[in-house]
């Protein structure tokens, strides 16, 4: 055995490359990476660009922040430039210092990024091919000089266009992407790779909304998609939803701030379109729980962090959470900067302010279930609760059905009970639940007709009435169809002069 102490082992640059390219990136994940980068140099106008390029596609991340000199620059695409265990300024959206490279190259194999500051522009280029390529395996990070700059088209293009106007600012650009499925068929090529930059476009208006509209006192960023400029998704809807009593607590010296929020139900907003948007990509079962800020940008979104399960009745329940980036050695914030896991000490903190909401976001059901129970005195069907079990079935005694029996003989009666027993076995329970769950805002009853209700009418009043006393309109509005057809059955009553 040598008698040495250490060894310099340093990694192999091709093989550890080409593994970090598997770190589990998306294509929008991977964008809003770079972005933070952006965001971090305080920019406040950022432009992602892209073409299918007849079949080479690139993409382009350009921002006005505080671009880097050449030596700032080289240090940036170094991997890990930055240590996480590094105090950074508490606006800083970074982790690990190795954003930059690991999302890009989870989508492309050649990574170019040009800078400019004081008016002085630099540009360096990661070239994956020639790091495999390289006879002495190394590291070889090309610097491009002006004279190279105007020989590349898409490059000397995005340059002239974005930055012969401005001071500062920085391009990252990708090219030989080779990690987008946009499947086989050529003629399909295009069509996929647009469908997957317009969904990293929807992921990037949710992530960034707080910076798209800023809260107060807060600066905004505008980001734009090949010149269309993206409009903040505010997941909480916080302009109809209930806001729950916020709360602060404190880890490791720090501030961690709660807001939960109720959603409104879907007979609460102005439209099924509203409905739609806020339901989020899963739907609002899924899209519950808690919503992770570090620096206003989301982290994680929809989770319960495993302190209760997602259920129907507080689906329309979410929580903001805002944390700093001094703790991210609590959270395990992974490098996408899509994951994050709360310590113990911050669960418990969590799991109690769900004890205390959870009753909050169950309320706007149950609260509505009881205004629909009271309002009717005579319910066309009963809602028996025994045993821990909920028992729906016809109510024999609504005075509609007693008046419709006296006109039975009694194996007509006989027959007729048979037929309301049957209906109420019959119930399609599984599928009214799975449609509820789903879409209630889709679930409605039967319209009644206003021929048909004014013949009940008549059935119980009597064809030729003419004067019926108040007592008896109000108590014919208590009762079902009339109850839950009340404009309509007070429209007749005004057609008929019994309001005299």
């Amino acid at each position: 055995m040598s008698e040495r102490t250490y060894v310099d082992l340093a990694p192999s640059p091709s093989a550890l490359v080409e593994s970090l390219r598997d770190i589990g990136y998306s294509v929008d994940t991977a964008i809003a990476d770079v972005i933070d980068n952006s965001i971090t140099a305080e920019s406040k106008r950022i432009d992602v660009r892209f073409s299918w390029n007849s079949g080479d596609p690139w993409v382009a991340i350009l921002d006005d922040g505080s671009g880097m000199d050449e030596t700032e620059l080289i240090a940036a695409m170094r991997f890990g430039s930055m240590s996480p265990l590094e105090v950074r300024s508490s606006s800083d959206l970074g982790r690990f210092g190795l954003g930059l490279k690991t999302s890009s190259f989870s989508q492309c194999r050649c990574l170019t990024v040009l800078s400019k500051k004081d008016g002085a522009v630099n540009c360096c280029q990661w070239d994956l091919d020639e790091i495999l390529n390289s006879s002495k395996n190394q590291w070889l990070l090309r610097l491009i000089s002006g004279s190279d700059i105007a020989k590349k088209p898409i490059l000397k293009t995005l340059k002239t266009e974005y930055f012969d106007g401005i001071e500062s600012g920085t391009m990252v650009l990708w090219q030989r992407i080779d990690r987008l499925d946009t499947g086989i068929i050529k003629k399909n090529k295009e069509a996929k790779f647009n469908g997957v930059l317009n969904a990293a476009r929807c992921h990037l208006e949710l992530v960034f909304h707080r910076f798209l509209s800023p809260d107060s006192g807060k600066s905004k960023t505008q980001i734009y998609f090949n010149k269309s400029s993206l409009d903040a998704f505010d997941p909480f809807n916080s302009g109809r939803a209930t806001l729950l009593p916020d709360e602060n607590f404190r880890c490791e010296g720090e501030t961690i701030h709660v807001q939960p929020y109720v959603l409104p139900r879907h007979n609460k907003v102005k439209s099924q379109a509203e409905w739609k948007k806020y339901a989020g990509q899963l739907g609002y079962l899924h899209e519950q729980g808690f919503y992770v800020y570090r620096n206003r940008r989301l982290i994680i979104k929809g989770t319960w962090f495993r302190l209760m399960p997602k259920a129907e009745l507080t689906k329309l329940l979410r929580v903001k959470v805002d944390i700093p980036n001094s703790l991210d050695h609590l959270w395990k914030i992974d490098v996408k900067k899509s994951h994050a896991f709360p310590p113990y000490g911050i669960r418990s903190e969590l799991d109690r302010i769900i004890g205390k909401i959870e009753i909050s976001g169950k309320r706007v059901y149950k609260e509505e279930g009881r205004r629909l129970t009271s309002a009717v005195k005579e319910p066309a069907w009963n809602r028996i609760a025994t045993d821990n079990q909920v028992i729906y079935d016809i109510n024999k005694e609504h005075p509609l059905l007693i008046k419709f029996r006296n006109y039975l003989d009694v194996p007509q009666q006989e027959l007729f009970s048979d037929v309301l027993s049957t209906l109420e076995s019959s119930f399609p329970r599984a599928a009214y639940f799975h449609d509820v769950a789903g879409k209630p805002e889709q679930v409605e009853s039967p319209e009644f007709e206003k021929e048909q209700l004014a013949a009940l009418l008549d059935l119980f009043l009597g064809e030729n009435t003419k004067v019926v006393s108040m007592h008896k309109l109000n108590e014919l509005l208590q009762m079902d169809p009339f109850a839950s057809n009340r404009g309509m059955t007070e429209s007749i009553y005004e057609e008929r002069g019994y309001y005299g």
